[in-house]
């Protein structure tokens, strides 16, 4: 039996039954309805979600997963007949009656530190406030001012593209604060800092590395090869793991650019693309309500754009209970339960499926070996399966992890490469800051002369300023440099230095000339993704 029956559209996920004779199938017109796989440590799920990725490569869907562990990476390599696996793989397979046909699979390495795979970067921009927000753990007070950053940035048109123009705004604004607060509300000195010290920590876990150019396009992860078959993107994500919050709020934003990019499909034959998230308890933890909401929503809208979300878990109550209602198509792998914890989380994982007269299905989730699961998929006109007990086909290429070697050969021989791989850094919010502060400066400076009876003011513009008089004690270079006798005189008159106070530096006299440019700058507005769209208005 082959995998693939394009007869009737289905996907053989394994065998069910008596003896497990009876095939089980995923319908290829429902496979574009949400997933989840479950299960304890150790009972398979890996090598569940490493079969269905090569199913759905093989019907020419693309493919996007997480690889938490980096055993997936095994799908860039045929499995071997000599493999210590073979000899079981071959009696399950003869068992279920499929032909166990070793193959390859189209992969592409990414990764957000740019090591185990091409670097997958967006910007600050493109992410939003909401995102960053969460990114950051910001309390509302401080989100609320990133928002007003986000807006002026807008309206002034600085390119928001890394951390440091994120950083660069916020210097900004917090320079601004008085003038800024009369029109979009109070900005204290103390958010604004808190911000930057959450920036520093993020830049400090290597997150910088995710905000930067060239951004990932979302069509350089939903292609097929020569051959027809989906390419299957692997996201390195063993190193990520040890920033959850990094890790979920990547996931998250990948969503919201599916959702706000894609066209609306419909009922598509097959899914446009599947994406695999490992450990999903990341994306929801500690996540205010809000955002789950529009998580909510999301999901809920993005099967129109023929987009398939599996979640993969070790118990399904790590999903909120509005997604996991959702999620039409199931693979429970084994649960334990050692505690009344446990027998409540078991019965309620028993309770979200069609039961079968012929088994309990509390029991059977206990009783399930390794590689064998309780699984349901929607059956014609979406109407949930009847739970079956079913013996999960073994996967066609290596399972576990390939050589550093080979992962530098397929990365190198990648079109990616040539494309992400070298950074790329444009003309953006802080060097247009930082050109605004030295044109001000330049402008200051040439207007600026003695005052007449005053050694110790100097008159910008026609009249005595003592402003400027402080940024030039703080800055002599904002003013004609002193003679060769060194004492600071000109045209033979004496000046008087006087101590200046720390307040009275040169970024205040840069915040006051760029805030006069805040009427006169065109606004351009930047696209970020569905997420932070949705949430502009908070």
């Amino acid at each position: 039996m082959n995998v693939i029956d394009l007869n009737n559209g289905s996907i053989f996920v394994g065998g069910a039954g008596a003896n497990y004779a009876e095939p089980e199938n995923l319908l290829m017109k429902y496979a574009n309805s949400h997933g989840l796989i479950a299960g304890a440590t150790g009972t398979g799920k890996t090598v569940t979600l490493q079969t269905l990725a090569e199913s759905l490569s093989q019907a020419g869907v693309p493919v996007f997963l997480a690889d938490v562990k980096g055993d997936l990476a095994g799908m860039a390599k045929a499995g071997a007949p000599d493999g210590k696996l073979h000899d079981a793989f071959t009696k399950r397979a003869t068992q279920i009656g499929v032909d166990l046909e070793y193959q390859t699979y189209p992969v592409t390495f990414w990764d957000v530190f740019g090591q185990k795979g091409h670097p997958v970067r967006t910007t600050p921009a493109e992410m939003g406030p909401l995102l960053l927000a969460r990114l950051l753990n910001l309390t509302d007070v401080q989100e609320g001012v990133l928002n007003i950053a986000f807006r002026v940035a807008d309206e002034q048109g600085l390119a928001l593209l890394d951390l440091k123009d994120l950083q660069a705004m916020l210097v900004w604004v917090g320079q601004n604060a008085s003038e800024l607060s009369l029109s979009y509300g109070n900005i204290s000195a103390a958010s604004v800092g808190a911000i930057q010290r959450a920036l520093l920590v993020l830049e400090g876990e290597g997150g910088d590395k995710l905000f930067g150019e060239p951004a990932l396009q979302l069509s350089d992860i939903i292609r097929v090869d020569a051959a027809g078959k989906g390419v299957v993107n692997i996201l390195a994500a063993d190193k990520l793991m040890n920033a959850p919050r990094l890790y979920s709020t990547f996931l998250l934003w990948l969503l919201s650019e599916l959702f706000e990019q894609l066209p609306e499909v419909g009922d598509p034959a097959k899914p446009v693309c599947a994406f695999f998230f490992d450990e999903a308890h990341l994306l929801f933890d500690d996540a205010p309500k809000a955002l789950i909401d529009k998580v909510e929503q999301v999901a809920r809208l993005i099967r129109s754009k023929g987009v398939s979300v599996w979640f993969i878990s070790q118990n399904p109550t790590d999903v909120p209970e509005d997604i996991l209602g959702q999620l039409g198509n199931r693979v429970q792998h084994a649960l334990r339960a050692f505690t009344a914890k446990d027998q409540k989380a078991l019965r309620l994982a028993a309770e979200n499926y069609r039961p079968n007269p012929e088994f309990d299905t509390a029991e059977a989730i206990q009783q399930v070996g390794t590689g064998e699961a309780v699984t349901s998929f929607l059956e014609p006109k979406g109407v949930p399966g009847v739970v079956m007990r079913t013996l999960i086909r073994p996967p066609f290429s290596q399972l576990g992890p390939i050589t550093e070697a080979e992962r530098a050969a397929i990365m190198a021989a990648s079109p990616m490469a040539v494309k992400y791989d070298a950074p790329l850094d444009r003309e953006s919010a802080s060097e247009l800051l930082a050109k605004r502060a030295a044109e001000a400066a330049a402008e200051a400076q040439q207007t600026a002369t003695p005052a007449q009876g005053d050694d110790d003011l100097w008159v910008v513009g026609g009249k005595p300023d003592e402003k400027f008089t402080r940024a030039r004690r703080y800055d002599p270079k904002l003013t004609i440099p002193a003679d060769s006798t060194g004492t600071g005189s000109r045209s033979g008159r004496k000046t008087t230095t006087r101590r200046s106070s720390s307040s009275d530096s040169v970024l205040e006299t840069f915040g006051k000339s760029v805030a006069r440019e805040l009427g006169r700058s065109g606004t351009r507005s930047i696209m970020r993704g569905v997420l932070g769209g949705l949430f502009r208005g908070r």
